[in-house]
């Protein structure tokens, strides 16, 4: 199948996320921010100037800019395009070929282009850890908390929380920084990360815990 035209919806509220199972808050010392396969080929069939892409971006850009200037690592990961079957796997049974290496496809959106103060890793499942060096680079940075956001949110954004977890590194899974092909598979997303595996929160809940992290505020 290939990926479906997105159709507009609001991003979730503050009160209509799940209840996390634990409490754990970004530590600025400690947190990676990881901007989640935000390349314009996934981007393409979401609505250009409506909700999600909309939040989602300005979302983003939030964070990305908050990040920097506390001194937390900025990391994405990308697809490299006209992967080889040998490469591609079995992801070519459910989604065929995928993008190809054209820059348009590849290319990260807007403003949110990595530079060279960022870390890319180039991935090749759903999973930003699987077959990269994201989990050396952690514990090589001293890091053990990974704060997430892009697309899609059922997709690689949760199954790079959950090998978050399964690595003992703390995911928060940013609910209005995500997006997903409907708001129910968004929500999917939401619930399972709150239960098993991660803290959800929306990018004000993080701006504020940095914030308050920052200035000494517990």
């Amino acid at each position: 199948m290939s990926i479906p035209e997105i159709a507009p919806y609001p991003m979730p509220l503050a009160g209509e996320l799940p209840d996390n199972q634990v409490t754990w808050t970004v530590d600025p010392d400690r947190a990676v921010l990881l901007v989640h396969d935000l390349q314009r080929y996934f981007l393409d069939p979401f609505p250009a100037h409506a909700s999600p892409t909309t939040d989602l971006l300005s979302n983003i850009q939030v964070l990305r800019e908050l990040c920097t200037e506390r001194g937390m690592p900025v990391s994405f990961s990308v697809q490299p395009g006209d992967m080889s079957d040998a490469d591609r796997g079995l992801l070519k049974d459910f989604w065929g070929p995928g993008m190809s290496r054209e820059p348009r496809h590849r290319r990260v959106v807007g403003r949110l282009t990595p530079t060279t103060h960022d870390h890319v890793f180039i991935k090749t499942r759903y999973s930003a850890f699987h077959r990269t060096p994201l989990l050396e680079f952690l514990h090589r940075s001293g890091r053990d908390q990974l704060i997430i956001c892009g697309v899609y949110a059922h997709i690689g954004c949760l199954l790079t929380a959950c090998d978050a977890f399964t690595n003992d590194i703390q995911p928060f899974l940013v609910a209005d920084a995500i997006a997903d092909f409907t708001p129910a598979l968004h929500q999917q997303a939401l619930d399972y990360a709150a239960r098993r595996c991660g803290v959800v929160l929306t990018s004000a809940n993080l701006v504020a815990s940095l914030g308050a992290a920052t200035s000494g505020v517990t």
